[in-house]
């Protein structure tokens, strides 16, 4: 897995390369997949790579979890019991304002502070404000389930940004993955129970990440995984493939699968 982080940071900086040769100062990547993928995990570790480079440039993370509807806009919704037992759907999120973000980004190089919510898993809701990205700031990895969705108002987003990567999961791995966080984070309280929500939200809601297309493989990449790799354990693809729309980007498709 480290060959795959740093086949990314890779990518990352002759990318930015040709962008500081546009003269243009921020980098844009959207980084999307379906629950239990491993974005956040993949994120931080691209940027861990990047930033120990002596004359990379200037890197965060940032995740759209923040546009999570509160439970409190959920509760007063008229299907307010469907809303809180679908959390995570698309339509339970504020998909128009993280789009704005990604316009703001875009923006903002150079210019101004962006700021944006974030998620707090303790208390189950957005913080507003939690996430500040400075005009100085010259690449940014967005990570969330629907970056790359058909869907209005995500649709957009893949137009406004350089480079975008979906990841690809093996089912079970990602029942697994999302049920032990279920229990983990206290939301159920049980296995049995943190199965059943995986089963009827999660896993539905990853078949609507993962239903952007991609076009041809043109790179692979298979190796072992080892402990401290993304997944626990079985083989790793990285496939590059070229994207249908959006003035046809590259999406580096990273899928896991058991082996």
């Amino acid at each position: 897995m480290d060959a795959t982080y740093h086949s990314l940071s890779q990518r990352i900086i002759r990318q930015f390369a040709l962008k500081k040769s546009e003269c243009q100062n921020r980098l844009l990547i959207a980084l999307a997949g379906p629950p239990g993928s491993g974005k956040s995990t993949i994120a931080d570790k691209v940027v861990q790579q990047v930033e120990s480079m002596p004359s990379g440039p200037s890197i965060v993370a940032v995740s759209v979890d923040g546009f999570h509807l509160s439970r409190a806009t959920l509760r007063s919704l008229p299907n307010a019991m469907e809303a809180l037992a679908r959390r995570g759907a698309p339509w339970t999120f504020d998909g128009a304002a993280a789009a704005k973000l990604v316009e703001q980004l875009r923006d903002g190089a150079g210019k101004y502070l962006v700021t944006a919510p974030t998620f707090d898993h303790a208390v189950k809701d957005p913080v507003p404000d939690g996430l500040r990205v400075g005009p100085h700031v010259q690449v940014c990895i967005l990570e969330g389930n629907y970056l790359l969705s058909d869907e209005e108002p995500w649709d957009g987003i893949a137009s406004l940004v350089d480079d975008c990567w979906l990841i690809e999961v093996d089912t079970s791995l990602a029942r697994s993955r999302v049920a032990q966080r279920h229990l983990k984070s206290g939301i159920e309280d049980t296995m049995e129970k943190a199965l059943k929500r995986t089963n009827e939200n999660d896993l539905v809601n990853g078949d609507q990440a993962s239903r952007p297309t991609p076009g041809p493989c043109d790179e692979e990449y298979e190796g072992d995984n080892h402990p401290h790799a993304v997944a626990p354990e079985g083989c790793i693809r990285r496939r590059v493939r070229h994207a249908t729309q959006h003035s046809d980007p590259v999406i580096p498709v990273i899928r896991f699968t058991l082996t």
